[in-house]
């Protein structure tokens, strides 16, 4: 999809040139790639049809509603034909390394916010291009034919209009969004659609009558801040189309971690321990870019009711594989006992870290999620 002409016009230094890449339903694209038999059919990765939780599912799956994070049961009812896979995470996380392994061919400035997209600045690149379009789709082709998946990418200007472009045109599409479209278009975007704004926040805007880009932009800095606290600053800018975030493809921190809200509340320990075993994936998968190695490990739940409960173990030998974080998460989720109540949050994160880079105690770096 082209919103506008082709490559960014006459872009100063001043106006960054972003990509977001995001690949076409990951993890079930993987085993579609995997398993012909699966291919053209609805896939579930995770879960079963008796009981668990869908960590990712095929485009032939959500043509009939089926979603991440959504109850088994309720996706076998929607979709009969559903057909449920293991997931093979250290699978997903070694194309992971491949898929950044590209962008690093382009670009230092690479935020990784998953095993399945990240956010690239090629406003200077390794390879001289001017026109961040022409490699957004070299990145593109390079995929299919190293992975043979494909994704979809953004391209403007700043971080949020680079991430709304990409999920304009997916599976397997392209849209740049320039300078001079910018604000029309955010302001015809359905406030659900924009980046930041969750289905609750999303919900409270509309029962105030903002429905629309254009209806956040007619409220005030000091309103939104009033009604949503300091986030209604970030609101209040991406409505007129700014962002000021760099791409941060590391800053000085001390934990690396994953965080995953919930479409439906989880009550069954599988379905809990699905999503840990996704969430240590992507942790580890960060780790190892950073060659990173950790001694403590925290898993934080988030009950219905909004109560936070965090649990933490402190070991002498660091460890960095998935196995080994999920093992430790596994066991928390499980000390003192299950969770008693739904639980519509979880996150894992891990600290006490060291890298081989620097062998100072005391010096931390991590993703910026």
């Amino acid at each position: 999809m082209y919103l506008c002409p082709l490559t960014l016009p006459a872009l100063s230094q001043a106006i960054r040139k972003i990509i977001h890449v995001d690949m076409d339903a990951f993890f079930a694209s993987v085993e579609q790639r995997d398993n012909p038999a699966l291919r053209g059919k609805p896939v579930a990765v995770g879960g079963s049809r008796e009981r668990g939780v869908v960590a990712a599912a095929s485009y032939e799956a959500r043509r009939f509603g089926v979603h991440s994070a959504l109850a088994s049961k309720i996706a076998a009812q929607r979709c009969p034909q559903l057909l449920f896979v293991k997931p093979r995470f250290e699978v997903y996380s070694a194309v992971s390394r491949q898929i950044r392994e590209i962008f690093f061919s382009y670009t230092d400035l690479v935020e990784p916010l998953s095993l399945d997209e990240a956010y690239l600045d090629v406003t200077e690149n390794k390879i001289g291009m001017p026109s961040a379009s022409i490699i957004a789709k070299e990145i593109k082709r390079r995929i299919f034919e190293e992975t043979g998946l494909t994704a979809s990418a953004g391209v403007s200007y700043n971080k949020f209009l680079a991430k709304i472009a990409s999920d304009m045109d997916k599976p397997n599409g392209f849209t740049l969004i320039t300078p001079d479209r910018a604000e029309e278009l955010v302001a015809s975007l359905a406030i659900e659609k924009f980046h930041g704004i969750g289905k609750v926040t999303a919900a409270r805007m509309q029962s105030m009558g903002i429905v629309t880009g254009a209806d956040l932009r007619q409220r005030t800095e000091e309103e939104l801040v009033r009604n949503f606290g300091k986030v209604g600053r970030y609101y209040y800018r991406i409505s007129r189309a700014l962002d000021e975030r760099e791409v941060q493809p590391h800053r000085v921190r001390k934990s690396i971690g994953a965080e995953r809200t919930f479409d439906v509340d989880l009550t069954e320990e599988q379905e809990m321990l699905e999503r840990l075993h996704y969430l240590a994936a992507e942790v580890a998968q960060d780790m190892a870019r950073l060659q990173a190695t950790a001694k403590t490990v925290t898993v934080k739940i988030k009950y219905f009711d909004f109560t936070l409960n965090t649990r933490s173990k402190t070991f002498l030998s660091g460890f960095s594989s998935a196995d080994a974080i999920y093992t430790i998460a596994r066991d928390l989720l499980r000390t003192p006992q299950l969770p008693p109540y739904p639980v519509r949050l979880l996150g894992i994160a891990v600290s006490s870290l060291l890298y081989q880079h620097d062998k100072q105690e005391g010096y931390q770096l991590t993703i910026e999620f």
